[in-house]
């Protein structure tokens, strides 16, 4: 049982059907707030935690699943490449609202951490939030924070951005695709571009492009804005 267990098939098999169940509780109930990617963390932790399963053995066959988020980041250049022409005729504004979003994003972490009087390590580890997956947690050691609090942020804004967005948007009566679409993508990364794909293709194309140039930003400005924070207050 324990050869079973510590197989990397195991990892691999556990986490696609915890995110099937997933898939078919949102297809069912039909709710923004049933994200499968939530549901699924939720069946897992139930899981483990029931047969006292090791993080470690589960993650022999998660980190194959990890091995193909880059490849999976990169395959979403193809709704851009559908709507590149839609993107060239709005390139200023589109540009411009991927800029405000990392840096709201960076400024955010940064104020409220101080607010909350968190220390500079847990700090940097949250700056990376809104960005995808392998350029966050490869900021956060450049920076010096905690990969694995990296993840685990990145994680929980991707699934409360893609099931808070859509809904503040019918509030707000926002209507605009393109909008939406660099909304999702500055916030809430892979997982609210895949919620924008679900929405249109032309969120889908313009939240991938965001993925790609927040990452950038963020990665270029972020131990910038870091620096001088710590010399305003210090």
């Amino acid at each position: 049982m324990n050869d079973i267990i510590s197989s990397p098939v195991f990892g691999v098999l556990t986490s696609l059907i915890a995110y099937e169940i997933g898939v078919l509780i949102k297809q069912k109930l039909k709710l923004s707030i049933f994200n499968p990617l939530l549901i699924s963390i939720i069946i897992l932790i139930i899981f483990f935690t029931k047969f006292h399963i090791k993080y470690s053995d589960y993650n022999n066959g998660g980190q194959v699943i990890s091995f193909f988020l880059a490849p999976a980041t990169i395959a979403l250049a193809l709704p851009l490449y559908k709507k590149f022409a839609l993107f060239k005729e709005n390139a200023l504004p589109i540009l411009a609202g991927i800029l405000c979003g990392a840096i709201s994003g960076i400024v955010c972490v940064i104020g409220l951490a101080k607010l909350f009087k968190l220390s500079n390590i847990l700090t940097i580890s949250l700056i990376p939030k809104s960005i995808t997956t392998p350029i966050g947690m490869a900021l956060s050691k450049q920076l010096g924070g905690l990969p694995s609090v990296t993840v685990v942020a990145i994680i929980v804004t991707g699934i409360f951005g893609s099931i808070i967005g859509p809904f503040l948007y019918k509030i707000l009566k926002i209507n605009d695709k393109v909008a939406l679409g660099i909304a999702l993508g500055s916030a809430s990364h892979a997982v609210g571009t895949a919620k924008a794909m679900e929405i249109g293709e032309t969120e889908g194309a313009m939240s991938s492009i965001t993925i790609v140039i927040a990452g950038i930003i963020t990665v270029l400005l972020a131990p910038v804005m870091w620096k001088l924070f710590l010399t305003i207050f210090h």
